[in-house]
């Protein structure tokens, strides 16, 4: 597996080992690996969602909801 040198603040480096050392993880690089790992899953929902709202905007010509909704009360108004 390739080594990776990192900085860490001191508060990083006490929570890493405080993880070890209550038995929650076997070693410091099960804690970064498991933290990459969510790090990961959160930048790919963060695309999806992204992809989503773009998908949204498309669908609506670009507008948002407020816009569209003063269109509808100024087109019922003047069929009043």
């Amino acid at each position: 597996m390739p080594m990776v040198t990192v900085s860490l603040s001191p508060q990083q480096a006490a929570g890493i080992r405080a993880a070890v050392d209550t038995g929650g993880y076997a070693s410091s690089s099960e804690v970064v690996r498991e933290a990459l790992r969510l790090w990961d899953t959160a930048r790919k929902l963060g695309e999806i969602k992204a992809d989503l709202l773009e998908d949204e905007s498309v669908a609506s010509g670009g507008r948002c909801v407020a816009d569209m909704f003063a269109d509808h009360e100024a087109q019922r108004r003047r069929s009043a």
